[in-house]
């Protein structure tokens, strides 16, 4: 790979700019294990990213994992802790640090989770230096939200914040979306995009009289993990479903592709941050410029990774080799790109366009 790419993004100085260290727990036996992939938007002056907080429960007991999960009791949903012990289930999987597993192979089935997410609000005013609020902003409720939920991204459309989010439970992974005006009253609208859909991103105006979004549907039969696009009236009911790009043969984007930030308008089209993973699980984001008057159309794409796992926090941390995007903003003639390092902590990385531009060749 390249390594003059690199010279065109710039690490901030200060990553990582969230660690887990900087994270009160939500509960006395809980453990922060992770702060990364936020949703990010600006309000009041103020820089806001929205952060997926991972939490899992101590043990001392290496043959026994606690695992956090979200019940309901009393028409209340209720933290609580499911046990498993390694020894008495040969036939699971704990390799990945993430999951337990049927067996080896992913593919059969993910048991469980090993840590519930919840999604916490952090602000700085001059989008460096943070602080994240001692106590989650939503947390979970039960039923499709009993794993937790993840991996946030903030649109703002008019006055309202739109905030879509995976959901995720033993029924599968589902996006639901929150709208709020001021980051301290949610509303909750529910699930829009069934199982096993992720990494919706929305579009932060009407394009030919319609709301536009990215999705991430994985199928399990014929097809790979690849993006589509989606068109909506009124931001909860989609459809006009079209395929938009999908995996390689080889190199970075073998694995599956998808996500990362809600598209920023430039001067010469629609910026999108997406990313990719390669078949051992490397995480990279690349840039497509679009049409501004017809997303479908692409004007350019990365040939090469916009930004790869690099930097000590990027190939060390909770799951190795990540780096993965849900939010940016525009900053003057620059792109601020907030990212999750090693699924546990908070970076930043700026591109100006004209440097955009030159690596997309236009």
């Amino acid at each position: 790979m390249d390594k003059t790419l690199q010279t065109i993004i710039t690490r901030h100085g200060c990553n990582p700019l969230i660690t887990p260290e900087d994270v009160i727990p939500s509960r006395e036996n809980f453990v922060v294990i992770g702060v990364f992939n936020c949703g990010a938007t600006v309000y009041k002056g103020e820089v806001i990213l929205l952060c997926r907080v991972a939490e899992a429960i101590y043990s001392d007991d290496l043959d026994c994992l606690k695992i956090p999960v979200v019940r309901q009791e009393g028409g209340k949903s209720i933290l609580d802790a499911a046990e498993l012990r390694k020894s008495e289930h040969p036939e699971l999987c704990f390799k990945d640090s993430r999951t337990v597993t049927l067996g080896d192979d992913a593919n059969r089935g993910i048991v469980c989770l090993t840590s519930l997410s919840h999604l916490r609000i952090a602000r700085s005013r001059d989008g460096v230096h943070f602080s994240i609020d001692d106590k989650p902003t939503i947390m979970p409720n039960a039923g499709e939200e009993c794993w937790g939920i993840e991996d946030p991204r903030i649109t703002k459309i008019g006055d309202t914040y739109y905030i879509n989010y995976t959901a995720a439970s033993e029924d599968g992974a589902v996006v639901s979306l929150i709208t709020t005006k001021d980051f301290c009253e949610f509303q909750r609208h529910g699930v829009i995009f069934l199982p096993e859909n992720k990494d919706v991103t929305i579009f932060p105006e009407k394009i030919g009289g319609k709301y536009w979004a990215f999705c991430r549907p994985v199928p399990h039969g014929i097809g790979s993990p690849d993006m589509w696009l989606t068109k909506s009236k009124d931001l909860i009911h989609w459809g006009e479903y079209s395929h938009f790009h999908g995996v390689s043969e080889d190199g970075w984007e073998n694995g599956r592709v998808g996500g990362g930030a809600p598209p920023v308008k430039t001067p010469k089209g629609w910026v999108k941050i997406y990313h990719a993973a390669d078949r051992n699980n490397r995480y990279a984001l690349g840039v497509f410029l679009l049409d501004a008057d017809d997303p479908a159309h692409v004007l350019a794409k990365s040939e090469e990774p916009l930004l790869y796992p690099e930097a000590s926090y990027e190939t060390d941390g909770f799951f190795g080799g990540v780096v993965f995007t849900c939010g940016c903003l525009l900053e003057g003639e620059n792109i601020v790109i907030y990212y999750g390092a090693a699924d546990d902590k908070v970076c930043r990385a700026d591109i100006s366009f004209e440097a955009l531009y030159q690596h997309l060749g236009v």
